[in-house]
């Protein structure tokens, strides 16, 4: 195999991943670091930049959007970076220092857990929440557009969602994925924020967390151009494809179908992680 026939081969991988990642609400990440070292035998670590930077691509061209419509809650997710973001450089630099097995293993266990999570139901945001003091001090509390006029809320359990905030982004820095279900569990289950707020906040976390752990693996080589430039390419193409056949697919059925092969590819992740195939 080329080099052209290989760039092809991870173009066109790199779409179905960014599709699967867009029908699951999981991004194409999760898809393509196993694909880049179950399907083609690239080293794990070489994979998990290149998925880095195609979050970093991803989470931008969407935050914007979302920004700008009043979803995001800005205050929330540069408060929350600061966990994030510590949790990334952490994660990327214990990535180094860890056999590639046991990445492997906890890159398939996180796999289950996010498939797990992003088909539970969505969370009933309960009304008339009290003031909390710390994020009146911080002014958190805010609000965001809905069809029956803007609606308010107020943030809870700042320190939780901190808490799992650190682990989010100490498991992105460390697999390359976005943690987006674990972010959007922080503030949708222990910070009760609204779950449009949630994900959108999510959303303009994630490229922040990736960009901090891409920096220490661009130092230790880990960013090929190379294999970062299909990969990008493919999951922005993918992304922008199932974000159009979510409107008009069952997505139901999808989800359950597209669940049960991250499901597989997760426990393969983690037979091979056990029995040195990576």
């Amino acid at each position: 195999m080329n080099n052209l026939e290989f760039t092809a081969i991870i173009g066109i991988a790199s779409i179905l991943a960014g599709l699967l990642g867009a029908l699951t609400g999981l991004g194409g990440a999760v898809v393509v670091v196993p694909f880049l070292t179950l399907g083609l035998g690239v080293d794990i670590r070489y994979a998990i930049g290149a998925a880095l930077v195609s979050v970093i691509a991803t989470s931008s061209g969407a935050a914007i959007a979302y920004v700008r419509e009043g979803y995001s809650n800005i205050r929330v997710g540069m408060f929350l970076e600061v966990a994030t973001t510590f949790g990334a450089v952490t994660g990327a630099l214990i990535a180094a220092k860890i056999p590639t097995r046991a990445i492997a293993i906890i890159f398939g266990v996180i796999l289950l857990v996010s498939t797990y999570l992003s088909n539970q139901p969505h969370h009933l945001q309960a009304v008339d929440l009290p003031i909390d003091p710390l994020a009146t001090r911080l002014k958190m509390d805010g609000s965001y557009p809905t069809p029956s006029g803007e609606r308010s809320y107020h943030v809870q359990h700042i320190p939780g969602g901190f808490a799992v905030m650190l682990i989010a982004g100490t498991l992105s820095g460390l697999l390359g994925v976005g943690s987006g279900a674990l972010k959007v569990l922080a503030m949708d289950r222990v910070m009760q924020l609204p779950f449009k707020v949630s994900t959108t906040t999510s959303n303009f976390m994630i490229g922040v967390t990736a960009a901090a752990s891409a920096g220490i693996y661009f130092s230790r080589g880990y960013i090929d151009p190379g294999l970062c430039l299909p990969v990008l390419l493919g999951v922005l193409v993918g992304a922008w494809c199932g974000a159009k056949v979510l409107v008009r697919a069952k997505v139901p059925a999808l989800r359950i179908i597209f669940s049960i092969a991250l499901v597989v590819i997760g426990i393969q992740m983690i037979y091979n992680g056990i029995t040195g195939g990576i």
